[in-house]
Parts: structure tokens; C-alpha cells; sequence
């Protein structure tokens, strides 16, 4: 069986662990979008892993991990990330992770972009500065550099040049940046090359070959960051939604049985844009604390509010969703109150279809009791406090899909499976 796994939020859902958990069960592991702007956290045995690069499905032995053509790399940080992984006793080798000759590469002049324009506009968008978004910029500009050009000398140098005669004097003149040398970028980048040629491939072919297998789709951040569907243009650079699962992977003949949304009990995003259910005062800071919601790539405190079924039915139908997975549900153990976001209303009346404004709308609550037991060392649905399974229900009446797992920790076993 075949599988898609999707953030139904603004990402930070927990998906790292779900991939994890679900990746157990599957041959193959493919990211299809994104870069290391995303941070997916595992935690085994006492140990945490963090990837932003790298599908999670690298800690399960004998799993063959893909880096789809959808995935913007930055090769300095991919090489980190494969060193770090090695030192913690992780095994990766060209036999179980391969990169797409069409991913397009970060370069320096990405990040200082990225950097220089969040500097200088009165929106900022609260972008990581990782150079992700003018790296797709280049990508449809059709002056990037991809890998299959980075892993080519030649062609290496020709690109670089071209792309430093236009980037120079506009960097320049512009954002006022300093000069970038081809030398040295050169140097720089050939020393990347030779190190991730032996994990580069055809992965349209080597994909093909292995369509017999049993696949996860592994996507980053979350759907409300989807730069068609999001919060626009408080987004990220990539499409998010599961459709492009296909597209960032090149392989759309293999058929996927399940896309699985993850969404935490409650809500949370990192940096600027529109939240209509966060919290004020004190609570915030409670959740905030309790579930560690500091960023994985960043370690930006996240924002924190109250679950909002509105942007979640809106997610069930952009990535067609058959089944969610509910993370943090522990977090919300001790609450007299549990309240969640069922509609919207405007400035004069009720909107009668999703706004796309969401930074005009304001939350319609309904409320339910919140459970004094503690869920963390639960392990069966049945066992869960009648409430939280009251919660639960609620949330699978509104959407229309069935929660098929539940975390209730950060360990790899304190998952719930539902029937």
C-alpha cells in the first residue's frame, strides 16, 4: 500500500515522527518538496533527530530514501546533515539514499537575496533566510543550476558564470551586496559535487524500476504554506498539498491507496501572516512550554492557538485526505476547556464559504470539556479519558475523515492506532 503524508496546517505538525512511524511498513521513502527550511524531529531511544533534508525515513534499516526533484538542496547543509546522521550511528550510503539529477541547488547568492529582501520590505513574510524561495525564483527563471549541472564540471562553470554576470551588478546596485566570486563559489561548490555525485541519479527510472515496492510520499511544512493554497504571501516557496507529490517526485505511476493529513490538537505557525484562533496571554505560553513549540530549523518560538476545523476542512479537500493522524494530544492534559474554531464570521456577517482574507476573519468557538488524565503513557483507544475520545469524535464528525493515529509523546511508540 502506498501513501502520502501531508501537514494540514502551517506546518510543524509532527510529521517527521508520523513518517517515521508509518515508514516501518513501506520500501521506499521520497521527499517531494521544499528544503531545509523544513525540520522534521524523530526521538528514539533518548536520542533526537532532526532532518531538514533528508526523508525520516532514514532511521529504519533497509529503507531506501529518495530526494525528489520538487526538493531545492543547499549541499553544504545536505552534507552536514549526512555527516551529523553518520556520527549519531545513522547508516546512509548511495545504496539507500538517493538524490534527483533535477533537484535545483541552493547557491550563496540565494541566501543573500533571501536575506537582503526581507530586510528591505515593509511585508516582511518571515522567511528562514535559506535561500529556498530565490532558488525556486531561479528555477522558473530557467538560469538554475540543478544537480546533474553541480556533478558536471563544465557545465558547472558555464552556469555559474552566466549566472554572475547578471547577478553581480544587480546585487550590487540594488541590495548594495558584495561582489561574488567565481573562484571561489567554484572551488567551493566542485568539493560539494564530488561528495553527492555517487548519491545523484535518474530518479524517474530508478523509481520505475522499483513501482512493485511499497511507497511514502513524505511532504514539508503544511498545507496553509502551499504558495497556491496558503496564506498568501505569508507561504512558503513550494507547492505543499499531496497532488504535487507527483510532480516533485516524477513518478505518477505509482498509485497512492492513502494520502494521511497531520495535524496537531491543537494549532500553531511560525512567523508573520493571519491566525484567527491564536491565543492570548498566558495560555500561549503554557502550550507553548508543554509541547516544546519552538522551530526545528529555526528555533523561533511558534505561535499557538486553538484547533481550527475551518482551515482543516479546507486542507481535507485540497489533498483529498483519507485519514488523519492527530499529534500533541497530550499537550492539551489539565485543560478545564477545550475550544476550537467550527466557522468564521466577518465584520457583519457569517461567511458561507472559506474566506480567502483569513486576516478579516474572525473564529466562531465552539467549546468542549477538557480531561484531568494524563494520556501520555496510553497506548490503546479505548483506554484514552472518555473526553479526549469526545474530542476525537468531534473532530472526525466536522471533517468527514476518520483519525486513524494519535500521538501522545515524542517517542517513536507513544502512538495510539485507531481502528
Amino acid at each position: 500500500m502506498n501513501s502520502a503524508v501531508v501537514g494540514l496546517q502551517w506546518g510543524d505538525e509532527g510529521k517527521g515522527k508520523i513518517i517515521d512511524y508509518l515508514s516501518g511498513d513501506v520500501d521506499v521513502v521520497v521527499r517531494f518538496q521544499g528544503g531545509n527550511n523544513a525540520g522534521h524531529t524523530v526521538v528514539l531511544e533518548g536520542k533526537k533527530y532532526v532532518f531538514h533534508i533528508i526523508p525520516s525515513g532514514i532511521l529504519r534499516k533497509d529503507k531506501i530514501c529518495v530526494i525528489g526533484n520538487g526538493v531545492v538542496i543547499d549541499p553544504k547543509i545536505l552534507i552536514e546533515e549526512i555527516d551529523h546522521l553518520k556520527k549519531m550511528g545513522v547508516s546512509i550510503s548511495p545504496k539507500n539514499l538517493r538524490i534527483a539529477f533535477l533537484s535545483h541547488v541552493i547557491m550563496p547568492y540565494h541566501r543573500v537575496m533571501d536575506s537582503f529582501r526581507e530586510s528591505k520590505r515593509i511585508q516582511k513574510i518571515g522567511t528562514t533566510k535559506r535561500g529556498i524561495g530565490p532558488c525556486y525564483v531561479d528555477k522558473a527563471s530557467r538560469c538554475g543550476i540543478r544537480m546533474i549541472d553541480l556533478i558536471n564540471p563544465k557545465v558547472l562553470a558555464f552556469k555559474l558564470k552566466d549566472n554572475l554576470k547578471e547577478k553581480n551588478p544587480l546585487y550590487k546596485n540594488v541590495y548594495g551586496s558584495s561582489h561574488f566570486s567565481f573562484k571561489k563559489i567554484l572551488e567551493e561548490y566542485s568539493r560539494y559535487a564530488k561528495i553527492l555525485k555517487p548519491y545523484c541519479c535518474d530518479t524517474v527510472d530508478y523509481l520505475y524500476e522499483k513501482r512493485k515496492k511499497s511507497f511514502l510520499f513524505e511532504g514539508a511544512q503544511g498545507t496553509f504554506l502551499d504558495v497556491d493554497f496558503g496564506t498568501y504571501p505569508f507561504v512558503t516557496s513550494s507547492n505543499t498539498v499531496a497532488p504535487n507529490c507527483y510532480l516533485g517526485s516524477g513518478a505518477p505511476f505509482i498509485k497512492i491507496d492513502r494520502f494521511i493529513g497531520v495535524t496537531k490538537a491543537y494549532t500553531t505557525r511560525v512567523g508573520e501572516g493571519p491566525f484567527p484562533t491564536e491565543f492570548a496571554g498566558k495560555l500561549g505560553e503554557h502550550i507553548r512550554a508543554v509541547g516544546k513549540e519552538y522551530g526545528a530549523t529555526t528555533a523561533r518560538p511558534r505561535r499557538c492557538g486553538w484547533l481550527d476545523l475551518a482551515i482543516l476542512d479546507r486542507s481535507v479537500k485540497v489533498n483529498n485526505i483519507t485519514e488523519i493522524a492527530l499529534t500533541k494530544l497530550d499537550v492539551l492534559d489539565g485543560l478545564k476547556e477545550i475550544r476550537y474554531c467550527s466557522s468564521y464570521t466577518g465584520a457583519f456577517k457569517k461567511y458561507s464559504k472559506f474566506p480567502y482574507d483569513l486576516g478579516e476573519a474572525r473564529p466562531v468557538y465552539k467549546k468542549v470539556d477538557g480531561w484531568n488524565e494524563k494520556t501520555a503513557d496510553t497506548r490503546q483507544y479505548p483506554k484514552l479519558p472518555k473526553l479526549a475520545k469526545d474530542y476525537i469524535t468531534t473532530i472526525e464528525k466536522t471533517l468527514g475523515v476518520p483519525i486513524k493515529l494519535i500521538s501522545v509523546g515524542e517517542n517513536r511508540k507513544a502512538v495510539i492506532k485507531k481502528s
